[in-house]
């Protein structure tokens, strides 16, 4: 997926998302939210219950239980997942837009500018996907960390160590 599709695609679910909070349907919540957890395990990888409970999407404040929805619980359940949801999604929206945050499964190679940096597992550059100005700094910060490693040698403390936790 290249990063323009997957802004394309993110924009139109949060615009999805939005039409659900001013007309709620569950049916049609059921089926955005999938669509919605698709994209964001294509571009983010998976999330366990620990992240999606940390997020509260899809726990309604007020629970039913033991008896159906009325028609207006309905739609207030339909409001509030599709606001929390789509408030994930614009977060989602933001790192690969706004900050140029690298999400996995990117296609089309680096961004300019982002050459040269160091690899991370399966070969993509970890500053790929921030600005030039960002990389630069990136390469610098690495390259000062290699210095000092070399000149200290590897079994040099690296931070002051408190008594308390010298055992």
């Amino acid at each position: 997926m290249t990063r323009d599709q997957l802004i394309g695609e993110t924009k139109r679910l949060v615009a999805e998302g939005e039409r659900l909070q001013a007309n709620p349907s569950l049916i049609a919540l059921r089926t955005w939210l999938q669509l919605s957890d698709e994209l964001l395990a294509r571009a983010w990888g998976t999330m366990d219950r620990y992240h999606l409970a940390w997020l509260m999407v899809g726990r309604p404040k007020e629970i039913v239980r033991g008896r159906p929805m009325t028609p207006d619980e309905e739609a207030s359940y339909a409001r509030e997942v599709a606001g929390q949801k789509t408030a994930a999604l614009r977060m989602s929206l933001d790192a690969v837009e706004r900050q140029r945050m690298p999400f996995l499964g990117e296609e089309g190679g680096l961004a300019p500018g982002q050459d040269g940096g160091a690899a991370a597992p399966g070969g993509r550059s970890l500053d790929s996907g921030l600005p030039p100005e960002a990389a630069d700094l990136a390469a610098r910060i690495r390259e000062a960390r290699e210095r000092s490693l070399r000149e200290a040698g590897t079994d040099a403390p690296r931070a002051p160590r408190p008594e308390k936790m010298q055992r």
